[in-house]
């Protein structure tokens, strides 16, 4: 299923605010103008825009317009975002991100696994290590486990690429939305090795655990992201409704 024309707005206004093509206080294009620049209708722009506003990114100001609160953070950390590939994290951190694929399998999920990962006992399943540089430094671990049948022809190369990537423009999955949770849990001897820890300065570090469904409400993932502590940060535009 093709992306829908708003997520392509989204991005695109994302992508300008980001780059600081509006600056911070500056209003967007009226809505007027934005139809005309995308040619799509009114409720495909609103719909894009009150994404923004749940984001973080503008906010509307009734009789004014949509006024951009987006603020560039001066950082050496890593900031868990939305739902993105590790390229597209490492783009939005303004860091330079390189994969190496550790272990790729195909397995089939036991009792085990299937209590870890939420797949029904049987699912033929990907299971991939890969490890994440930001700059050069391995700051990430991530434990992934792909449903085959939803993800069929994935291999090792295109997991050193952009898994989602393959998703989206290959397969044309439509990736809906992901429950993760945040742990804080003890280093292994594998988060040692690979993330040039030391358990004499940590012994605990960030872990995000996320299940992923595309638009077939179908869960096609689960990651489990183990973090260097010293280069993470999460950061959350709560809005009240």
């Amino acid at each position: 299923m093709p992306k829908s024309k708003y997520e392509t707005i989204y991005k695109d206004l994302k992508q300008k605010i980001e780059g600081e093509e509006f600056t911070y206080q500056d209003l967007l294009p009226s809505e007027h103008v934005l139809v005309q620049t995308y040619g799509c209708s009114r409720n495909t722009v609103r719909r894009a825009i009150s994404r923004l506003v749940t984001d973080g990114y503008v906010q509307t100001l009734q009789g004014k317009g949509v006024r951009n609160i987006f603020r560039p953070v001066e950082q050496t950390s890593f900031t868990l975002g939305g739902i993105e590939s590790f390229r597209e994290s490492a783009k939005r951190n303004h860091q330079e991100g390189r994969t190496e694929v550790l272990c790729f399998l195909e397995i089939t999920a036991d009792t085990k696994i299937a209590r870890r990962t939420d797949f029904p006992v049987g699912s033929e399943l990907y299971y991939l290590q890969r490890l994440h540089y930001l700059d050069g430094k391995p700051l990430i671990i991530n434990h992934n486990y792909f449903l085959k049948s939803a993800v069929p022809g994935l291999t090792r190369e295109i997991a050193e690429g952009s898994i989602y990537d393959y998703l989206e423009n290959t397969l044309h999955m439509t990736i809906v939305n992901s429950r993760r949770v945040m742990t804080v849990e003890k280093i292994t001897q594998i988060d040692e090795k690979y993330l040039h820890l030391d358990a004499n300065d940590y012994n605990c570090m960030a872990v995000v655990s996320s299940h992923t469904y595309n638009s077939d409400g179908v869960m096609f993932e689960f990651t489990q992201s183990r973090h260097r502590p010293d280069y993470f940060r999460f950061q959350d535009n709560a809005v009240r409704r």
